[in-house]
Parts: structure tokens; sequence; C-alpha cells
């Protein structure tokens, strides 16, 4: 399938949703093996949520997933303070990251994430190529930096 004129992409901040529903909900654990997996719960429910609705003259003809690769990004080699105060992600949450890209290819959405690059990098150069084909993009996130993104047949979307 191609993308151009009359499409609609949708971005969503997997990043986001990962820390949203992690903190969201309380710690839920895997019986047969301790597994945290109370972020991947919260994350499905966000993503079947977005599926439901996406209906109607507004639906997605083309959906995407976008995760961070790591906490480094080509940022850190420019300037070597660049979150340099924000703390780790928390220990319990680090062994759901994989299950979230798995949940993702389970719901049928392709997932996305470049060694280097952070989420928005990607949304950014995806949402820029995607108007340049002549389509729409919806974000979906919380992200407010992503905002500077809106305009000439983009928007964004609070999940």
């Amino acid at each position: 399938m191609t993308f151009g004129k009359g499409c609609h992409l949708h971005l969503i901040d997997g990043s986001a949703f990962i820390f949203r529903a992690y903190h969201a909900l309380p710690p839920l654990t895997r019986k047969s093996d301790g597994l945290p997996v109370g972020a991947v719960a919260g994350f499905c429910n966000m993503l079947l949520r977005y599926v439901e609705n996406n209906t109607g003259p507004d639906a997605a003809t083309h959906v995407a997933v976008i995760f961070d690769y790591s906490s480094k990004s080509f940022r850190n080699e420019l300037y070597d303070q660049y979150k340099a105060h924000r703390p780790p992600p928390p220990e319990e949450l680090v062994p759901q990251f994989p299950l979230t890209r798995e949940a993702t290819r389970a719901f049928g959405i392709s997932c996305h994430e470049i060694q280097g690059f952070e989420a928005d990098d990607i949304i950014a150069t995806l949402t820029c190529k995607a108007r340049e084909a002549g389509g729409r993009v919806t974000i979906v996130s919380s992200d407010k930096d992503l905002m500077q993104l809106v305009g000439g047949g983009s928007r964004c979307s609070t999940p």
C-alpha cells in the first residue's frame, strides 16, 4: 500500500503511552514468574481504545506506533548534558518495553524505533514526509512538544 493524497496517517507516541500507563495503574505482575506487566496491560487498554475509536471520516488509512529506542540519542553526542538530570526508567518498567512492542504487533499495527533517535524525532520526520506526499497526519500523544508539528494537514490528538 502506498501513501499519498487522500491518505491519513496516525502516528501513536508509544513511549508516552507506556509511561502514562505505568504511572496511572497499580503494580501488576504475572503469576507464573513475577514479571511486572501493569504498564503492558495499561498500554494494551489504551491501544484497544484507540483501535475501537478509529472509525468514521477521520479514520486512519495507515497507523504506526513509534517508540524511543533507548535513553541515549544523537543529542547526547552533541550536548553531554542533554536530559542529564532525568532519572532512568523505573527498574520494573524496563522489562515491559519489549512486551509493548510485541503487543503492538499482536494488534496488527506496525511499530518503529531507530537507534540514536527519540520517538519525537521519528514522528516529526514521518509527519513531514506524509505531508510532502499530500497526506494528512494525526499525532496521538500527550507530549506537548509535538504541538509544533500542527498545521499544514497535521493535528495532534490526546489519547
